[in-house]
């Protein structure tokens, strides 16, 4: 029996972040955790490209064109969607989730979402590095675990 795992070792990984500036207060403490993750697994900073984009909706198409670019290992998206009084917020982080799939799949490369969707600021605050950790930090993990996976899986190929 064959069992395939990642390892997280980003040296010599290149990432592109995505990072919506719509709730930057929370998404900069998301793209800070990212970074720290890739370094601290043995990659770095001068391998990471960012795309800043409005906000959560617009990620998905720059994710897209990075991917489209093959410059990259591995996407990270990062960005905040807050439930408010309206409709809105369904819509957008539904878009954005799809989004985000869809561009994995299309091109078969590691995607890591990084967008929280939370009903409040309190929440979106404890993932951005307080009680709940830091998301960024575990998307940028689960990039490098996925792009080491996909490259252990295609050397048996």
């Amino acid at each position: 029996m064959k069992n395939f795992a990642g390892k997280l070792n980003a040296e010599g990984l290149k990432f592109a972040l995505v990072v919506g500036r719509f709730n930057s207060f929370v998404v900069d403490a998301l793209e800070a955790g990212a970074k720290d993750a890739i370094v601290r697994h043995g990659g770095s900073l001068d391998n990471i490209a960012v795309a800043r984009v409005p906000g959560a909706f617009e990620i998905p198409l720059a994710v897209q064109r990075m991917a489209q670019s093959a410059k990259y290992d591995a996407i990270i998206a990062l960005g905040a969607v807050i439930r408010g009084h309206t409709p809105h917020f369904d819509f957008v982080a539904n878009e954005a989730t799809k989004g985000v799939a869809q561009a994995m799949l299309d091109f078969s490369m590691p995607v890591s979402f990084g967008i929280l969707t939370v009903d409040s600021i309190e929440q979106a605050i404890e993932r951005a590095g307080t009680k709940a950790g830091n998301k960024g930090f575990e998307a940028a993990v689960t990039a490098i675990e996925m792009t080491q996976l996909l490259r252990a899986i295609e050397m048996d190929v």
